[in-house]
């Protein structure tokens, strides 16, 4: 066994703490919350208006009049769509204010059951007692992190930014206009609306191929099947919508 000095000189600078920390990277994808809203949005901008343009043309309507009655599903769906979003994020901040607001006070009327509780949960994650008493007695100490620590831990609930409403709305209606626009393209340039729904189905099923193909590679699931069955379920909805327009309008 050798000195105290040559145990020390095995360990570079750079494996300290610090050291690690800096040296490597984080490969984690962080940008959950705007890839849902993304995905949202384009999923049912894809699939909506080609369904009703779909429709529209079985009913042997004409270009401009799916035209018309695209842009018009587009623009209330993008509303609607987007005030969901915001409804949904307003409703999650609020939610954590309030659990923030309840564990506040327990942390200050009941401290000790408080204080078990954080035991309890580091017990979980096989940290012994004594090892544990040291981190119980420390958050004690401090309690913004006491209460972060309860938030985060116990309920589950990380904090929202207090932005999220509103960037949810914003991205939720962009994609769903994005995503829109497809199918409604051939209508603006081919006038008889039984060619322009077969360039529409093509368009939007390769548009429908790609974006489930980056759906999955960023949730990560499996792209192509994820591909095929974003595609398939758009084909099935327009499908259905073509053939229904007309059976009742022969």
């Amino acid at each position: 066994m050798g000195s105290a000095e040559q145990r020390i000189s095995l360990i570079e600078p750079d494996t300290t703490t610090q050291g690690l920390l800096n040296n490597h990277t984080e490969k984690h994808f962080t940008a959950g919350d705007i890839v849902r809203d993304i995905i949202i949005g384009v999923s049912d901008g894809l699939t909506v208006p080609f369904a009703l343009a779909a429709g529209l043309s079985g009913a042997n309507a004409t270009s401009s009049i799916v035209l018309t009655a695209g842009i018009a599903e587009v623009a209330a769906g993008a509303i609607s769509m987007g005030l969901g979003g915001y409804l949904a994020a307003k409703s999650e901040a609020d939610h954590y204010d309030r659990e923030l607001r309840r564990e506040q006070e327990e942390i200050i009327a009941v401290p000790e059951t408080e204080a078990a509780e954080v035991a309890e949960i580091l017990a979980q994650y096989g940290v012994e007692e004594h090892e544990y008493t040291p981190v119980v007695n420390a958050l004690r100490k401090n309690p913004q992190a006491w209460l972060d620590f309860m938030m985060k831990f116990e309920l589950g609930l990380e904090k929202p930014d207090p932005r999220r409403a509103l960037h949810s709305a914003l991205t939720i209606a962009v994609a769903y206009i994005l995503g829109g626009a497809v199918p409604l393209l051939p209508y603006i340039f081919i006038p008889k609306a039984s060619d322009a729904v077969v360039i529409s189905v093509v368009v939007t099923l390769f548009a429908l191929l790609v974006f489930g193909f980056a759906k999955g590679y960023f949730t990560g699931n499996k792209p192509i099947r994820s591909a095929l069955e974003t595609a398939l379920i758009g084909a099935i909805a327009s499908a259905a919508a073509f053939g229904l327009a007309k059976a009742f309008h022969p």
